[in-house]
């Protein structure tokens, strides 16, 4: 079953952010806290969406999402920052439902595209997402700010 997030899924939302962090080899940089995450879904504006997948009624997968703009189109995309399912509950189909159900509000709203980024080294995801009948954009590259650069850039006069 899929599901918009509730305010009781967050402490298992939070211990999957954890995982993926993990998996991707990065976990000290899941630093997100509780009140962050709650603000950025359920505060006076949230900007942050998100969808789990429940397995016996507990959350065993989510989704987060933000809104996007193509300048090109005139419409809303997706952004899809995360989706991940708990190794216990892989191969079960709920990792498609959850793109299944982006998908929707996709074509419900008129919006776009449903984008997201995926590791090089991924293979299993990048298996996943081809097989949903995605495609990677070889020619963009992401770029970021962040740190002391961005903190440079927005000083610079």
């Amino acid at each position: 079953m899929i599901r918009p997030v509730a305010e009781a899924d967050l402490t298992d939302i939070l211990e999957m952010v954890v995982e993926l962090a993990t998996y991707e080899r990065a976990p000290e940089l899941a630093v997100m806290t509780r009140e962050q995450l709650h603000a950025a879904l359920f505060g006076a504006d949230p900007k942050l969406f998100g969808h789990v997948a429940l397995s016996d009624g507990r959350p065993v997968g989510f989704a987060l999402w933000f809104l996007n703009f193509s300048t090109w189109t005139g419409t809303h995309g997706i952004y899809l920052e995360d989706l991940y399912v708990r190794p216990t509950a892989r191969g079960s189909g709920l990792g498609r439902a959850l793109l299944q159900e982006l998908s929707r509000v996709c074509v419900e709203r008129g919006y776009s595209r449903l984008d997201w980024s995926v590791l090089d080294w991924n293979d299993p995801a990048i298996d996943f997402y081809r097989a949903a009948g995605a495609r990677p954009m070889d020619e963009w590259t992401v770029w970021r700010l962040t740190g002391d650069a961005l903190a440079a850039l927005a000083a610079a006069r």
